[in-house]
């Protein structure tokens, strides 16, 4: 059973940061594409950001300039720091590993932005 493991999720004020951080087995990090997704209330899961294991990036237009997400090869470890955060930013996010071999999701973490 492939395990993705997160952290980093919690209650934020608008205009603050967090990192979010998914731990992956390094058979699935090394060869998969690893992206984080969210869920906001009463909202249909959306990509968030996308990375490759060549470090090929992508964004949703609504988090560009405000998050960057990264992988650290050594601790098999993809990233998402998100910045200037904002309360249409509340959502469950997911991590997700996938390849043409199937796809893996982490049990997800709640960011809550709020004052």
């Amino acid at each position: 059973q492939v395990q993705l493991v997160e952290s980093g999720g919690g209650l934020v004020q608008p205009g603050g940061s967090l990192r979010l951080s998914c731990a992956a087995p390094v058979s699935i990090f090394s060869r998969y594409v690893m992206a984080w997704y969210r869920q906001g209330p009463g909202k249909q899961r959306e990509l968030v950001a996308g990375i490759t294991s060549f470090s090929s990036t992508n964004y949703a237009d609504s988090v560009k300039g405000r998050f960057t997400i990264s992988r650290d090869t050594a601790k098999n470890t993809v990233y998402l720091q998100m910045n200037s955060l904002k309360p249409e930013d509340t959502a469950v996010y997911y991590c997700k590993a996938s390849s043409f071999a199937g796809a893996y999701w982490g049990q997800g973490t709640q960011v809550t932005v709020s004052s």
